[in-house]
Formats: C-alpha cells, structure tokens, sequence
C-alpha cells in the first residue's frame, strides 16, 4: 500500500481531485458523497431524489432563449420534466402599458392547462392591472413581487405545490425574471420585450443585460 508523497502538490489539488488521488492510490477509505459536496458538486446516484441534483450553472444566464413565450413548445417542457410556470407579465404577455393580451399567449395558456400545466403570473406590477389580467388567463398572480428579490417566487412555489426543478421562470428581463429564478433554483427562459417602451429603472438595466447577453442570443 502506498500514499501520495509530493504534498506540495496536493495541497494545491482542489479538494475533488485530492480526493480521487487518494482513492486511487489506495489509501484512504474514500466517501464519494463526501469528496462531491466538499468540491461543491452534487451527486448524481439513484438514491437522489430532488433538489440536490442540479448542476452549478451561471447564475446571470438563462436556460433558454425564445423569442416569444408562445414560441415554446409544450412539448419541450414536459420533455426536460417542466410541470409548472412562473410568467411574467409587462413585456412578456403583452406590452408596456397595453391591457390587451395578445391572442397567441392566450391560445398558449389555455394548451398549457389542458396538458395539465400549473401556471402562476408573478410581476413587480401593481395589483389592479396584474389581477385583471391573471384573470383573464384564468391563473393565480402575485403583483408587487419585487423581483428578483425571492418573496415572489417562493410564493408561487408554493401555490404550484411543485418542487423546484419542476418549475420554469418566464420573462423578459435578465436581471429580474432570469436572476430571481436561478436564486430560486428553477429552469429560466428569457423572452425578447414585446416593445421596448418600459419603466425608466428597467430601460437603465436594460443596458447592463445588452452587455451581458452580447453574442449569446
């Protein structure tokens, strides 16, 4: 039986690596969770039933691009085990200001419940303009969110009753809708704004999300 000898070399190995050189050196009784989650990996083993699963990502990137929410296949979603949405509202649904929804959204909710979708609506908006509009979605809002903080999404969390990685955030904006959902530990997808009218804070981040997303649209 021999041990690894350089300690220099060692010491400067990141804790996975250690690890693993030890294991095959045949010296230590290695715990492979313990080696994983010390390296800030996850374990992937059958025995791993949620949460713990998902992969480190960036967290100023969405999952997804799409031009339009309703540009998303149903499909697509039940695909990678998507069973409830957290939509945005103003420059996802429908433009700045406007209080009509465009048809093809509504066309794509009303699928969206027929295949057994749970769908919520969570927006900084105020309560009047998003609880008329969740309505005629026939779907659950919660205005006022002050995305990205999480008050918003952990409410529609648990309105879905779904666990996280169930879940896809829809929106506009990189810093609200895309940022707070990774916080939340859910799949984002980041829809081009209906209109590029908006409020004057999100036309000032709107700039800093040109510079983030330079060639990755």
């Amino acid at each position: 039986m021999s041990y690894p000898t350089d300690y220099h070399k060692i010491l400067g190995l990141r804790t996975k690596s250690l690890c693993t050189t030890c294991a095959q050196a045949g010296g230590f009784g290695v715990n492979k969770r313990i080696c994983e989650q010390a390296s800030g990996g996850y374990v992937e083993s059958p025995e791993d039933t949620g949460d713990n699963r998902y992969k480190a990502k960036v967290m100023l990137g969405p999952d997804r691009f799409a031009p339009r929410l309703h540009d998303v296949p149903h499909e697509e979603l039940e695909a990678a085990g998507i069973r409830g949405l957290i939509i945005d509202l103003d420059n996802t649904l429908l433009g700045f200001r406007e209080t009509e929804l465009a048809r093809e959204h509504v066309d794509w909710v009303a699928r969206a419940h027929e295949r057994g979708f749970r769908i919520v609506m969570v927006s900084n908006n105020f309560s009047t303009r998003v609880n008329t509009l969740a309505a005629q979605l026939n779907v659950a809002c919660f205005p006022n969110a002050l995305k990205p903080l999480p008050f918003g999404f952990l409410r529609a969390k648990r309105c879905l009753q779904l666990r996280r990685r169930e879940i896809a955030v829809v929106g506009d904006q990189l810093f609200t809708d895309v940022l707070g959902g990774k916080l939340c530990g859910h799949y984002t997808i980041l829809t081009e704004p209906i209109e590029l009218k908006d409020f004057a804070i999100t036309r000032f981040f709107r700039f800093f999300e040109r510079l983030m997303l330079r060639g990755k649209r």
